[in-house]
């Protein structure tokens, strides 16, 4: 498969609107969600660990999911990961990992993702009973968020009702949504929820 983020990975971690997203998204992930010292946790879709770097200091572990080599290459060279975070290029939804997590987080990957349903199957199935979820994305837009022309964006967005019908089809239950940040891109704007959600036991 190629990767879609090769170039886009070298100065990723400086694009302004990149950096200002990752901060409300980890600050909501923070607000929402009750981090403890002896968590396992998965960063799905970790780029180049903009989340990871904001739950790591309260976390035992992550591991750093991703289908770009060259996203997870940028977050293996910060020096402060070294030790609690592992970084794994691997489809998921497709190829599943034997082990099971206390918490799954994950940041504006929802969208590059075809089958949403099978997406939250997979998370459910790599989370302990209790688990919790935390996953940011796009509500639902008119398709002008990206360039017309982008590869591997399957979804304008999402509607959050949707969204929780699936999420309890899966068995998550105590479901919330709240706005996390407001991009505005070229004078107009695109609100990013955080979706919060529990396995049952």
């Amino acid at each position: 498969m190629a990767d879609l983020f090769e170039e886009k990975a070298k100065d990723w971690d400086v694009n302004e609107m990149v950096l200002n997203l990752s901060n409300a998204i980890g600050n909501a992930i923070l607000k929402n969600v009750n981090l403890e010292d002896n968590m396992h946790v998965m960063d799905f879709g970790a780029g180049t660990g903009l989340i990871t770097g904001h739950v790591l200091p309260k976390v035992k572990s992550i591991l750093a999911v991703d289908i770009s080599q060259s996203m997870l290459d940028q977050l293996l060279a910060k020096s402060d990961y070294e030790g609690k975070v592992k970084a794994l290029c691997q489809d998921i939804t497709r190829q599943p990992l034997d082990e099971k997590f206390d918490v799954i987080v994950s940041a504006m990957a929802m969208h590059h993702v075809e089958d949403t349903d099978n997406l939250f199957a997979s998370l459910a199935a790599h989370l302990k009973p209790g688990g919790k979820l935390a996953l940011a994305d796009l509500d639902s837009e008119d398709g002008t968020f990206h360039p017309a022309d982008i590869e591997g964006v399957f979804h304008h967005g999402f509607d959050r009702e949707h969204l929780k019908g699936l999420l309890e089809k899966h068995g998550f239950k105590n479901i919330h949504f709240e706005t996390a940040h407001t991009v505005d891109k070229e004078g107009k704007d695109y609100p990013i929820f955080l979706l919060t959600a529990e396995k049952a036991e």
